[in-house]
């Protein structure tokens, strides 16, 4: 009973001790570590898991060196067995906590609340799908070390080589699409197609990444919906990604009227419109006629805005604007269905009326810069020089 107890006792002391030791650690580290973001990070998260490892640790060695009188006993090998499991438990948490702790310093060096983040959001990305492929790796490392301090395990060892192939092959099969989805997470995470936060439109729905693991990923509608799909949805079909390069983006309102609408007088409108609200950044503002079929005109208003969000926004409020200056100003270029019964020779005079005011009519080299998409300003230049081929800037050179 004796030796039981002195056991107990050097259990006891040895947790205490390093308890003590760890907790000395953990304050000098904190204390010298202030001006560092990694070792605030390290005490933060490490500090739990060093205590439960060393403990366990202490506690393990204490037994194994107090138990020589129980050398072969049933309980002993129990008791040390199980110690032994703790501390790879113990052991495989502080690795994590680690790896965590390097993650999150690598993290902050790169912030997601500024403007022009694109890269920051990128680094996100891969450091958050390579902490759950570390985290999953560990794991699965842990239980195979411990299954393998189980001398049944260890017996069977061989028999596992031996099918090893057949075994391969059935889980290769079994496992294809989820194997697949996270081959297809970290392609998406160091290709740079896809990065969290980036605003995309998937199946028909507008909406950003929210959340991007190696198996699904989240898409939060703008309804506030949210649209889940596997990683290789986003490998193997297209997608629209409109924060790929820049937030800043083109959006259109089209209006079907009539053939009599002014559009010089209806792009000045539009002109005015943007200049008076915040949301226009200032990049484009082009009004353009697209289409003249049957008995009305289609007119295209393209505007841009410095993000997804403001666009929407400024699209809807280009049509309430324009719809309510038609019909309020220029009630005569509402789309109507015209019949003419006269003279088939047009000889009556009321069969072609003469406009009351003379037309204004534009000069080739006075095509104002909001008729234009491709030219006329600086960011209509750009994107002419974008969409011109090879042939085309050797014939403009000449």
């Amino acid at each position: 009973m004796q030796e039981y107890l002195e056991t107990i006792a050097a259990a006891a002391a040895a947790a205490a001790i390093a308890l003590l030791l760890v907790e000395v650690v953990h304050r000098v580290i904190r204390r010298f570590g202030r001006g560092s973001l990694l070792m605030t990070e390290l005490t933060e998260h490490a500090h739990r898991p060093f205590q439960v490892a060393g403990t366990v640790l202490a506690v393990q060695f204490a037994v194994r060196f107090t138990t020589g009188y129980a050398v072969g006993t049933p309980w002993r090998q129990v008791v040390l067995h199980a110690l032994v499991l703790a501390v790879v438990a113990a052991v495989a948490w502080l690795v994590a906590a680690l790896l965590v702790a390097i993650e999150d310093t690598a993290l902050a060096r790169f912030r997601v609340d500024v403007p022009n983040n694109r890269h920051a959001r990128r680094v996100r990305t891969q450091v958050v799908l390579l902490r759950r492929l570390t985290i999953a790796v560990i794991v699965v490392l842990t239980v195979g070390v411990m299954l393998m301090t189980f001398p049944a395990v260890r017996g069977i060892g061989a028999g596992v080589l031996t099918s090893a192939g057949v075994v391969g092959v059935v889980a290769a099969l079994a496992a294809q699409s989820l194997l697949g989805n996270v081959i297809a997470g970290l392609q998406l995470a160091f290709s740079d197609a896809v990065r969290l936060d980036d605003v995309v439109v998937v199946e028909g729905e507008w909406g950003r990444i929210e959340e991007l693991t190696l198996s699904y990923v989240v898409v939060q509608i703008w309804d506030d919906r949210r649209l889940i799909l596997p990683t290789s949805y986003f490998t193997s079909k297209p997608f629209q990604n409109w924060t790929r390069t820049e937030a800043a983006v083109l959006g259109t309102a089209e209006f079907e009227v009539d053939w009599a609408v002014p559009v010089q007088a209806m792009r000045e409108e539009l002109r005015r419109l943007v200049e008076s609200t915040e949301l226009w950044d200032g990049r484009v503002c082009v009004l353009q006629v697209t289409d003249a079929t049957g008995g009305t005109i289609t007119v295209r208003a393209l505007v841009s805005a410095a993000d997804a969000g403001s666009l929407w926004d400024l699209r809807c409020l280009v049509r309430e604007h324009l719809v309510g200056w038609i019909r309020d100003h220029r009630p005569t270029a509402l789309p109507r269905t015209r019949t003419e019964i006269g003279d088939a020779a047009g000889a009556l005079p009321w069969q072609w009326a003469q406009p009351r005011r003379p037309v204004r009519r534009l000069q080739e080299p006075e095509v104002p810069d909001d008729a234009r998409v491709f030219g006329g300003s600086h960011d209509g230049d750009a994107r002419s020089e974008a969409f011109v081929g090879p042939e085309e800037h050797a014939d403009y050179r000449r």
